[in-house]
């Protein structure tokens, strides 16, 4: 590996070929990884276009592998060829409601959310909304979650946040997420991020909920960021 860091490009390159026909299998070695990874921030992807096709058809499975995971996020950050590319960020984005539940695949997930573009990011908000609630009591989901408010843009956050809000009264979403361990993240970050006008609606919608939810060691967290924030006046009632 230290050879890849001193010798010239052409010959990084001629070494480099002898791993053609291997690469799947040094992706998955917990040395031959670092040689690969190496290779993508070294070397022009043009003078390595046989590594990026051995991805292709297993960028979801090489997503959710310990070490296929760090190569497949060293292509999104060191690829000089976009076009030659394009196919490892749609096979992402085809599995993205697995590889955001993945213990591996979330950071790939997020990697995309933070680097990608706008109109990736679009498509990973639009397949994971419908099922936001259910994500954000995942372990590995919720952080996923968290990413998409953040990097969202005004009209993303708006469906992503009405759709934990609901608009009914009764809606317990809300209640059930601040109940639990993870989710209740997921609302910590929608109060930093949201509208004025989205904030009047959380804290109207806590406010049903905030007896119940100091009996929760996660909810008591809550409502007491929001007694912080907005000052006692607007401290959800505990009547």
């Amino acid at each position: 590996m230290q050879a890849l860091e001193v010798i010239e490009l052409e010959q990084k390159a001629q070494l480099v070929r002898e791993l053609d026909g291997h690469v799947m299998r040094c992706v998955r070695d917990q040395n031959g990884n670092h040689v690969i990874q190496k290779c993508i921030e070294s070397i022009p992807t043009k003078k390595i276009s046989f590594i990026i096709s051995a991805f292709r058809g297993q960028v979801a499975i090489l997503s959710m592998h310990p070490y296929g995971c760090r190569v497949i996020q060293r292509v999104l950050e060191h690829c000089t060829d976009e076009i030659q590319c394009q196919f490892i960020v749609d096979e992402i984005l085809e599995s993205v409601y697995a590889l955001a539940q993945d213990q591996y695949g979330n950071y790939v997930t997020q990697h995309v959310l933070e680097r990608g573009k706008a109109q990736e990011r679009s498509q990973i908000i639009g397949k994971l909304s419908g099922h936001i609630v259910q994500l954000s009591q995942h372990k590995f989901a919720s952080n996923v979650i968290e990413k998409c408010l953040e990097y969202g843009d005004a009209t993303e956050r708006e469906l992503l946040i009405s759709e934990i809000i609901g608009h009914e009264e009764q809606n317990d979403n809300l209640l059930i997420m601040m109940k639990d361990q993870f989710a209740n993240y997921v609302i910590q970050k929608v109060i930093d991020i949201c509208s004025e006008n989205q904030r009047a609606i959380l804290l109207s919608h806590i406010r049903v909920h905030a007896h119940a939810l100091k009996k929760y060691t996660y909810g008591k967290h809550i409502v007491a960021r929001l007694e912080q924030q907005f000052g006692e006046d607007q401290t959800p009632r505990s009547g």
